[in-house]
């Protein structure tokens, strides 16, 4: 693994022939401006770094079989270079919220494998918004969980996210 120190080994950019120059500068300056250039900071190059990221602002509010619901408080951390949320953040919330949920069905025997991720950007939360964020179990068998999570503007109730998680069981070894 690279450390924040080491600059990036940099890579040959292969631009189509019949692509006009002035489309594969607007590619680069749209990199560029998305941060795509910068190097990770020493305190983020750690394991699951993004994990203590969303951690420190995702706050539990009530859990019952089959419904979590959590608020977010939009820190600059998980903004993109718009002010809005980073999907990179609303994926990572969901995805923790629809684990969260799914084990209030699925027992300790079997463990829980995230095989689909769909997510609706319908509005964006801002700098500082507090986001409403509820789960709840669509539907659970016995190979699979579907959980739906809902992601709204605390301020104006406005549904900003929609997620729907597909887990898939399974058993754990007993090697």
């Amino acid at each position: 693994m690279a450390t924040a120190k080491e600059s990036p080994t940099p890579v040959a950019t292969t631009v189509a022939q019949d692509l006009p120059p002035e489309y594969h500068k607007a590619v680069v300056l749209f990199f560029k401006h998305m941060g795509v250039l910068q190097t990770i900071k020493p305190q983020h190059n750690v394991k699951d770094s993004f994990s203590n990221l969303v951690g420190g602002v995702l706050k539990v509010v009530s859990v019952e079989r089959g419904k979590i619901s959590c608020l977010v408080k939009v820190k600059a951390p998980l903004l993109n270079s718009y002010g809005g949320m980073h999907g990179g953040s609303v994926a990572a919330v969901a995805e923790r919220v629809a684990t969260a949920c799914a084990r209030t069905v699925v027992g300790e025997d079997k463990n829980l494998f995230l095989g689909e991720l769909g997510i609706s950007y319908l509005s964006s939360a801002l700098h500082n918004a507090e986001v409403i964020i509820d789960g709840s179990v669509v539907r659970s068998g016995r190979n699979l969980t579907v959980v739906a999570v809902n992601f709204r503007l605390k301020e104006s109730g406005r549904l900003a996210y929609m997620t729907r998680a597909t887990f898939y069981h399974i058993p754990i070894s007993s090697l």
